[in-house]
């Protein structure tokens, strides 16, 4: 039965999510790592839909085991985050009406995280795309240069949403197509969630551990190479196929 189960009671008022499903410079899973790590944020919710590899993950220097998907949250900035430990295939059964439902049921306004597979020359560009009345939340967030496609989990959620009605963004940025990307993943922060949520948050480590969070992420990034279906990516029209 697909349902997200709450773990720990906490007090949210209509708050922002941040969608860390891994894809292509794991940009998504590092901001929400990131987040969780830097504002102490408690595990809400466990994430159990049809379709989701059934696996216990278990973290260094901790006895317990979690499920692979969860909802963690900060009942002080009104925020949580969709965290992911493995791959999620899109077509994973009820996954995008599980999580979205949960979303509306909730009156939380997500900000779903894509990269664009693409080397810049200096900093990473960020795109914005919408869904209801979410691009009231854009202002200074160009939108796509190009016409594309956000596939893999990620798309399935923006999809879901669209099709309900509900305000939320897109945040597309480019990303490196190969490693793990922190560069990414700041420009996110900084350009996006920040004005967005209007939630500081230090992103100075996300520059001076970059060596250390690529090393603990290419692993997964190497399994998302080789199952493109399980990785949330934004590619442009000329690049789909």
């Amino acid at each position: 039965m697909a349902q997200i189960r709450t773990v720990q009671e906490l007090d949210l008022d209509a708050p922002f999510l941040v969608e860390g499903l891994p894809g292509v410079g794991l940009v998504g899973q590092i901001i929400v790592d990131h987040l969780d790590e830097t504002l102490g944020m408690s595990y809400h919710a466990s994430v159990d839909c049809d379709g989701l590899p059934q696996v216990a993950v278990f973290e260094e220097n901790v006895h317990g085991v979690r499920p692979p998907v969860r909802i963690h949250a900060d009942e002080d900035e009104n925020l949580a985050v969709l965290k992911s430990d493995i791959p999620v295939s899109p077509r994973a059964e009820n996954f995008p009406e599980c999580v979205v439902g949960w979303m509306e049921e909730n009156d939380v306004t997500p900000l779903f995280v894509s990269g664009l597979p693409q080397q810049p020359d200096d900093v990473p560009s960020l795109f914005g795309v919408s869904t209801g009345d979410g691009e009231s939340m854009l202002e200074g967030i160009e939108p796509p240069e190009n016409g594309g496609v956000v596939s893999g989990p990620t798309g399935a959620l923006l999809k879901e949403a669209s099709d309900r009605d509900i305000d939320a963004v897109g945040l597309i940025v480019e990303s490196d197509p190969q490693f793990p990307d922190p560069a990414a993943a700041r420009v996110v922060v900084e350009k996006g969630i920040t004005p967005i949520t209007g939630i500081e948050v230090d992103t100075s480590e996300l520059v001076e551990k970059s060596e250390e969070i690529m090393e603990k992420k290419e692993q997964l990034a190497k399994r998302l190479q080789a199952s493109e279906e399980e990785s949330s990516t934004a590619t442009t029209t000329g690049m789909y196929h």
